[in-house]
This record gives structure tokens, C-alpha cells and sequence, in this order.
């Protein structure tokens, strides 16, 4: 499987698909305003990514806005925001075969590069 969790409003996601070549590469799209992730996606990402900490943005606006970086956050309340926000899901995630790829550094751009390349989750 090949599949990419993104919005499409976002500049940054934008540049990160055409720079993985994401529609060449027939990798599956999702954005997320448009499309909503269900709980049943979400728990595979959180399988594959070992939490939803891991998962949860920071620097989404209503973060602060919202108190949160002021409350002492459970993986219970992380899944609980990413599935009611679109904005707390860290993007883009992508997951390739058993892989996942979380966020937009250059180094994880690169491995999802990488494992696109290479044809991983045909």
C-alpha cells in the first residue's frame, strides 16, 4: 500500500508530493479537510508510528489557542484531537508498505523518497 495523508491548502505538503513524485509514483492520496481520516486509519497510523504522540502536531494553531501546551496530554486525548482537528495530524503521513513517514524534515522527505523509489508497497 502506498497512501498519503496530506492537505491540499498547504503549501509546504504541495511542494513534499511533487518533490516525491507522489502521482507518478501511484501513491493514494487522502487530503484531509476534504476527506476526513477515520479512527480505523488513524489506529493503523498509530501502529505503524508506535503512538499518537508521535503523530499529533504541535505546531498547529489551535494547540495553543486551545491551552493544550499548558495540559498534560494522554494517547487517549492525542486520538481523541487528531480525529475531532484536522489541523493536530503532523503532515503529510505517508505509509508506504509497513513504513510510515511522519511529518515534512528534509530527512523524512528523503526516506519517503526513498522507499517510493524503490517500489515498496506495490
Amino acid at each position: 500500500m502506498k497512501k498519503i495523508y496530506h492537505l491540499s491548502t498547504c503549501s509546504t505538503n504541495q511542494k513534499i508530493l511533487k518533490e516525491v513524485n507522489a502521482v507518478k509514483k501511484k501513491a493514494k492520496l487522502q487530503d484531509i479537510k476534504a476527506e476526513p481520516i477515520s479512527p480505523e486509519q488513524l489506529d493503523e497510523m498509530k501502529k505503524l508510528a508506535g503512538s499518537y504522540e508521535a503523530l499529533f502536531s504541535r505546531k498547529a494553531m489551535k494547540y495553543r489557542s486551545m491551552g493544550l501546551h499548558e495540559k498534560q496530554l494522554t494517547e487517549k486525548d492525542y486520538r481523541k484531537l487528531i480525529l475531532e482537528e484536522y489541523t493536530f495530524l503532523k503532515r503529510p503521513v505517508a505509509i508506504v508498505g509497513d513504513q510510515i513517514f511522519i511529518g515534512n524534515t528534509k530527512a523524512v522527505v528523503e526516506a519517503l523518497k526513498k522507499a517510493l523509489d524503490a517500489g515498496i508497497g506495490v
